[in-house]
C-alpha cells in the first residue's frame, strides 16, 4: 500500500492532525513503512487534499500553532476501499509490507475477504518454499582478492537456514490467523496472564 492508502485507512478509523498521523507512523504502523519523514505526510495530505480525497478543519490553539484535523471524504473513503479490496498480488519478498498493511486495516473488510487474502498469501509462499528451499546454492568463486571460502560458505549456509526459519514461521502465523478466521477464535494466550480476548473498541 502507498502511503496516501495507509492515511486515508488511519483517517478513516479517527480523523487526525499531521502529527497524530506521523506518531502512528512511528508507532502503531511501524512495521507498514520505513522512515516516513513529517515532510512526505504534509505532502501526501495536501495532494490527497487537492484530488479532493480528505478536507480538513482547523482548530485554534491559544499559545501554540493551529491544528489541521484531516477527514476522509465519500471519494477518498471509495478509492480506499477499491485499493484495499482490490486484487492481491503478494510480492518476492514475504517481508515487504504488503499484506500486514491489508491486514491492519482489515476491520473494513468482511471475514471472507481476509480469507482470502491470508490463503493468496499462503500459496504464494508454499510456492517459494516448494521452488527455492532447496536448490542447487554452491558458487563459484573466481577472485584476485583473498577470499575464505569456508567462512562464506558457513555464513551463506546459517543465512539461509535464517532465511528458511523466518518464512516458516510466516507461515506458522498466517495458518493461525486462517484458523482463527474459519473459528472466530480471537481469544490470545498471555504467558502470565493466560487467556486474553481480543480488544473491542
Amino acid at each position: 500500500m502507498k502511503l496516501e492508502d495507509i492515511l486515508l485507512g488511519v483517517l478513516l478509523r479517527h480523523p487526525s492532525t499531521g502529527y497524530d498521523l506521523k506518531k502512528y507512523l512511528d508507532t502503531t504502523g511501524r512495521f507498514l513503512r520505513s522512515n516516513t519523514q513529517m515532510s512526505q505526510v504534509y505532502r501526501s495530505l495536501a495532494t490527497m487534499e487537492e484530488r479532493g480525497w480528505v478536507t480538513h478543519d482547523v482548530e485554534t490553539r491559544v499559545g501554540a500553532k493551529d491544528a489541521k484535523t484531516y477527514r476522509v471524504t465519500d471519494e477518498g473513503a471509495t478509492i480506499f476501499l477499491d485499493r484495499l479490496k482490490g486484487e492481491y498480488h503478494p510480492p518476492s519478498r514475504f517481508e515487504d509490507p504488503e499484506f500486514l498493511a491489508r491486514l491492519s486495516f482489515a476491520g473494513f473488510l468482511e471475514p471472507g475477504e481476509v480469507l482470502s487474502l491470508v490463503e493468496t498469501e499462503l500459496r504464494a509462499r508454499r510456492d517459494q518454499v516448494a521452488r527455492y528451499r532447496f536448490r542447487d546454492r554452491s558458487t563459484v568463486v573466481e577472485t584476485t582478492l583473498e577470499h575464505d571460502a569456508v567462512l562464506a560458505a558457513g555464513v551463506g549456509e546459517w543465512s539461509h537456514r535464517r532465511g528458511a526459519a523466518a518464512v516458516d514461521a510466516h507461515l506458522a502465523a498466517c495458518e493461525d490467523l486462517r484458523r482463527r478466521l474459519l473459528d472466530g477464535d480471537w481469544t490470545f494466550t498471555d504467558r502470565e496472564a493466560g487467556p486474553v480476548a481480543a480488544r473491542q473498541p
